[in-house]
């Protein structure tokens, strides 16, 4: 592009971004805008709905009305399936669609193309998980994960995140220089049915001794499913394409926040007979014991081999874009008190973390191993 060119760029209201994308400007205040969203009655659909609702916006639900469908009744509902079951979907026009509900390239490259003609954007829910490895801190332009059968759809541990960075491409393809990829990391908060960062308020709220992994020092990363639906709309309201990672900045939250704002909560909002009061382990303990990192410790996972910098994923383009990552206790608090509403089965059986025959077996063994009194590690 030479002078002339740019001033005329300049001078029709777009303005450079992070990375070489480019943002159109916007008078203050997003007009209402028609989206289509692929899913909404799950998790982070329920929080972009809320918000798209909130700020004006004229949403349509796409999804196969198997979940949740007495969500939002004033939302528009176009029933159909991902696997070729598209028709619904035909000569329908909307200003964005937000795919949060992609995981086989096919079942995105099938919607994508069928939408291209008549949809300004196209918002792709992706996941850090495209990286195959963390040995050192990744950004946007780090090499994603490969997989060498490109038909291949079964989705699990292995495929997930090569199958996710197949759909960033399936999307661009379709609908070139009009895709905003977002690839977040772990997301938590109110509806998460995962359970996963719900485990800590909940186990805390059962009082008493529990299990708190590695060291109160150990770097954390995740986002609010809120500020992810925060962001994702303005990237709609404002045309920002481009690729994003969307988590916590390394170093904003520890083990230790995490667990003070557990515990913080329950006392709040549980009011636990027993004060609970974590039991900090190093990671040779757990792993001696068979407590494994992420599954039985949800959101944990110690700092080494190809882990190593799992918490050190650069977010710094999404930050200069306008993410904002609200306060852990915040979260927290507002989890808590979504998980105490639920239904008492589902309370009872968490999806995630140790169960509590085991978790009492290892704290007897840790009391076993020394003659100290158990004490309440500081946090930093």
């Amino acid at each position: 592009m030479d002078r002339r060119e740019l001033l005329q760029v300049s001078a029709a209201g777009l303005l450079t971004a992070a990375a070489g994308d480019w943002v159109k400007a916007q008078d203050a205040g997003p007009k209402p805008l028609k989206i289509l969203i692929l899913g909404g009655t799950r998790f982070i659909g329920i929080h972009m709905a809320e918000l798209a609702i909130a700020r004006g916006h004229r949403l349509t639900f796409f999804n196969r009305g198997r979940t949740k469908s007495d969500l939002f009744p004033e939302v528009e509902r176009i029933l159909g399936d991902r696997n070729g079951k598209l028709d619904g979907l035909r000569d329908r026009q909307w200003d964005a669609v937000i795919d949060n509900s992609g995981y086989v390239p096919r079942h995105v490259r099938l919607s994508a193309e069928l939408l291209a003609p008549n949809v300004g954007q196209y918002v792709f829910i992706s996941s850090i998980s495209v990286y195959p490895d963390f040995s050192k801190p990744r950004d946007e332009q780090s090499p994603v994960g490969k997989i060498l059968n490109e038909a291949v759809e079964e989705v699990d541990a292995e495929t997930y995140g090569p199958l996710k960075a197949l759909c960033e491409v399936a999307a661009e393809s379709a609908m070139p220089g009009r895709t905003t990829v977002l690839r977040p990391g772990l997301i938590v908060g109110p509806h998460d049915n995962t359970d996963r960062f719900t485990y800590w308020p909940a186990r805390a709220a059962m009082g008493g001794e529990f299990i708190a992994p590695g060291s109160p020092r150990d770097s954390i990363q995740f986002i609010d499913a809120r500020d992810l639906a925060q962001f994702a709309l303005e990237a709609i309201e404002r045309r920002i394409v481009g690729t994003f990672n969307v988590t916590s900045p390394p170093g904003r939250f520890t083990m230790g926040g995490l667990i003070d704002a557990a515990v913080s909560s329950a006392g709040r909002f549980a009011k636990p007979v027993l004060a609970p009061l974590p039991m900090w382990m190093p990671p040779d303990f757990l792993a001696a014991h068979n407590v494994e990192p992420w599954s039985d410790m949800p959101v944990w996972l110690p700092a080494e081999g190809q882990q190593l910098a799992f918490a050190e994923t650069r977010v710094d383009k999404a930050l200069d874009a306008g993410l904002q990552i609200r306060a852990l206790q915040s979260t927290m608090d507002d989890t808590l008190n979504w998980y105490l509403s639920r239904p008492e089965a589902e309370r009872t059986k968490l999806k995630a973390g140790i169960d509590r025959t085991r978790e009492d077996a290892v704290l007897a063994a840790w009391h076993a191993r020394t003659d100290d009194p158990p004490e309440l590690a500081p946090s930093p």
